[in-house]
């Protein structure tokens, strides 16, 4: 038999395998184009950092303890930046992480469906609502309500910023904590009801560490987000680069001196002007830092519990 003589394959089929392979050059210029920004973005940061640390040495950024870049005589120690930073993080996730873990493990276990039908929508809300709202929110209620016990606190300080980014990563916890403890299976819950245990026992001793994996994963994505936020912590906590730990005083984040100086007068081209890459540059790699860590754990869990 001749190959002219073999059944051609119906019209559908030969559509449907364009279609694929259609859709499959589609997915591979999209993972394109996102190596090809991460790549940009690398070059740029990068490039203007190296003409920055051509002028500052590098353990004067990173271990200086006075930032003004701006001033004469200009100092270039990041640490004031990184403090405030990483105070505004650990009061977010302290606002966040308990209470989004504890709505998860509510609304995954023991919610019925009428109340997560409410509870659902109101933190896609609160998902939704513009940062900058939330600043506006710190000024007039938070700091108000913290003065009003801390009279020593300035009109501008980390915990009010720190408590409305909470609020703000709020409903990323708790709805991936929700997603990864509803993805658990049943046989785990009903071969834990059947030894005796209680449904507390059940929340916290089976399902939570079978959901361990989806739960740290969204504790990362929080405290990225979190250290990402600019708008609502310029508003609420000022922008005076101090190193200290206390938040009753107005502090500046790394990502709020960005803000600043881009909106500046700062001419392109000046080691002031570089310094914005400089920051961005070291936000980049804590960043990147934090998911690496955040990878090997999930690897870790992930094995102990599949």
């Amino acid at each position: 038999m001749s190959s002219s003589d073999l059944p051609r394959p119906p019209i559908t089929t030969q559509r449907s395998r364009f279609g694929e392979r259609l859709i499959l050059k589609g997915l591979l210029l999209c993972a394109l184009l996102s190596i090809a920004s991460t790549t940009a973005i690398v070059m740029v940061l990068g490039k203007e950092s190296a003409l920055f640390f051509q002028h500052v040495p590098l353990s004067d950024f990173l271990f200086g303890t006075e930032w003004h870049p701006v001033l004469n005589p200009p100092r270039f120690g990041v640490l004031p930046l990184v403090c405030g930073t990483f105070l505004i993080v650990a009061g977010a996730g302290l606002v966040a992480l308990p209470i989004g873990l504890g709505t998860a493990i509510y609304l995954g276990e023991y919610a019925s469906q009428r109340t997560r039908d409410i509870i659902k929508p109101v933190l896609e809300v609160l998902a939704g609502i513009p940062t900058v709202v939330y600043g506006y929110l710190a000024l007039t209620l938070i700091t108000p309500m913290i003065r009003a016990v801390f009279q020593n606190t300035g009109v501008f300080n980390a915990a009010s910023a720190a408590i409305v980014v909470g609020i703000m990563i709020l409903p990323m916890v708790a709805s991936l904590c929700d997603d990864a403890i509803r993805a658990v299976p049943d046989g785990l819950r009903q071969g834990a009801h059947a030894l005796g245990t209680t449904n507390f026992e059940v929340s916290t001793r089976v399902v939570v560490p079978a959901a361990l994996s989806g739960i740290i994963a969204s504790f990362v994505l929080a405290i990225s987000r979190a250290i990402g936020e600019t708008m609502a912590v310029t508003l609420a906590a000022g922008a005076t680069p101090k190193l200290t730990l206390n938040p009753l005083e107005s502090i500046q984040t790394m990502t709020a001196f960005i803000v600043q100086l881009s909106l500046g007068d700062t001419p392109n081209g000046t080691i002031e002007y570089q310094t914005i890459f400089a920051v961005g540059a070291l936000l980049f790699v804590i960043t990147l830092v934090m998911n690496v860590i955040a990878g090997r754990v999930l690897r870790r869990f992930r094995e102990v519990y599949e």
